[in-house]
């Protein structure tokens, strides 16, 4: 953090007077806003210089074609960490959260999605064009390798941790002739390869671009099919169709366009997408534990459902595969319910505060560092808030059931208005320095307490315990 304070003073000689981290997504890096009284700034510690001179490199490329991306102040000469532009805190994928809760995307948010997408082939042509794709990293081009580690990442993160079986030879033939159809058509475009809604911020009501890193060169199907087909933005068909007009009729100032060909390898490209988001999933959740990356996989498996109406003739084998994938009761959506679902977290500050699963943000996030620690004293250190010795410890040090009663009156008025007016998720967390002791006690006995005084569904989820309990609504007797 000193290093960022410290390059903040060199660039403009701005005294950086505090700072935020900024929750963890999917990357390694670590982001935090600046505040000075000139404003605030972005500052990005990353563990791996070569990915940071990617994005620093293409980011100032991109600006100097007048593309909208965050703009580069400062860069420490090991690229080891740098200063950006601040957008904002409002993504495009928070902006349709109305659209993708109920189904019903308003006009606003519609035109925010086409606006971006808008966008899209300038990042494809423009940005490619005196481009020196030797700086993109881990490879300069979408390549039989990188299918290749995609379709494995698919395979060995997801397929073999969700106990699908398989054969391994017949798989691998229908992975070759899969990347053969890939990689049909030569491109000399800019893939930006993570192209989403979350990657989208929106300022004064424009779309800006930012987390291209993993970029290079390839195809301009890769991209569509990235962001029409997010999981997670629960596009209808009808938004989807609406976006890909608005995406064609971008292109064709830049290339002429076959409709029918373009649709056939979107299709293509957009099983291909679904995959390698699979596989990113599998490793985020099944592995990191990370649990709102195991929530999102029902998402992609519905889309995947979808595009199994149309299964590939070069990959039978494959087809097979994913079919019993998605006929897998574990992987389904959840059914849309009517009462109301209490989730409550415990969680480590250093992770991150937990994502909103629902869409809905807002909610409660209690502090619990204040409170004393059995992790301090060597005894505790094996144990978490569930076991005995934590909970008589807490016993002897009372002033953690005062805060958990003041944060459950809290919490219960808001169960009530919330039970009152139809609503179906309040999200509620407690953080401590591990996420083992403090925030995990405090956490289950707030579940407990909810789930015994209303009737309604009460999950809680001990993020960095990876463990989890459902209590169901208590069914109304009429006694």
């Amino acid at each position: 953090m000193e290093q960022l304070y410290a390059l903040a003073k060199q660039w403009d000689g701005r005294e950086i007077t505090r700072s935020e981290r900024l929750p963890i997504a999917g990357s390694d890096r670590s982001y935090y806003r600046l505040f000075s009284e000139n404003g605030s700034i972005i500052g990005v510690i990353g563990t791996s210089v070569e990915e940071n001179r990617a994005f620093v490199t293409l980011a100032k490329h991109f600006y100097s074609k007048k593309l909208s991306v965050p703009q580069i102040l400062a860069v420490n000469p090991g690229f080891g960490y740098y200063l950006q532009e601040d957008l904002g805190t409002l993504s495009l994928f928070d902006a349709i959260a109305g659209g993708r809760n109920s189904g019903n995307f308003s006009a606003e948010e519609r035109k925010l999605l086409v606006a971006a997408i808008k966008e899209l082939p300038r990042f494809q042509f423009e940005g490619a064009a005196e481009l020196d794709f030797n700086v993109c990293y881990p490879q300069p081009a979408f390549d039989r390798r990188t299918i290749i580690w995609d379709l494995n990442y698919f395979k060995y993160c997801f397929l073999k941790l969700a106990g699908i079986e398989f054969r391994e030879d017949l798989l691998e033939d229908d992975f070759s002739a899969f990347t053969g159809q890939l990689l049909a058509e030569e491109s000399e475009t800019f893939m930006y390869r993570d192209f989403q809604s979350r990657n989208v911020m929106i300022k004064e009501g424009k779309p800006f671009f930012i987390d291209f890193q993993g970029g290079r060169k390839g195809p301009v199907y890769y991209d569509v099919a990235s962001f029409i087909g997010q999981a997670k933005a629960r596009l209808t068909p009808e938004i989807k169709e609406e976006l890909l007009t608005a995406y064609l009729q971008a292109l064709q100032s830049y290339c002429p366009v076959s409709e029918r060909h373009f649709r056939e390898k979107l299709h293509i490209f957009t099983l291909f997408r679904t995959l390698q988001v699979l596989g990113a999933y599998g490793f985020r959740g099944y592995i990191e534990h990370k649990s709102h990356f195991i929530q999102s996989i029902p998402y992609a498996i519905d889309n995947l459902r979808t595009l199994l109406q149309k299964p590939l003739k070069e990959t039978p084998y494959l087809n097979s595969l994913l079919e019993k994938l998605v006929n897998t009761d574990k992987f389904r959506l959840p059914v849309q319910e009517d009462e109301l679902t209490v989730t409550i977290y415990s969680f480590s500050f250093h992770k991150g505060i937990p994502e909103d699963p629902s869409g809905n943000g807002g909610g409660f996030v209690f502090d619990c560092r204040a409170l004393d620690n059995p992790g301090r004293y060597e005894e505790y250190r094996t144990y978490t808030g569930l076991d005995r010795p934590v909970i008589e410890f807490f016993d002897r040090h009372p002033a953690i059931h005062g805060f958990i009663k003041e944060a459950g009156d809290m919490v219960g008025r808001s169960v009530e208005t919330y039970r009152k007016r139809g609503f179906r998720n309040l999200m509620i967390s407690f953080g401590c320095t591990g996420g083992q002791h403090r925030s995990v006690f405090a956490a289950q006995r707030l579940a407990e307490h909810i789930s015994a005084q209303y009737r309604v569904k009460v999950h809680v989820i001990h993020r960095e315990q990876n463990i989890q309990k459902i209590y169901p609504a208590k069914k109304d007797t009429g006694l």
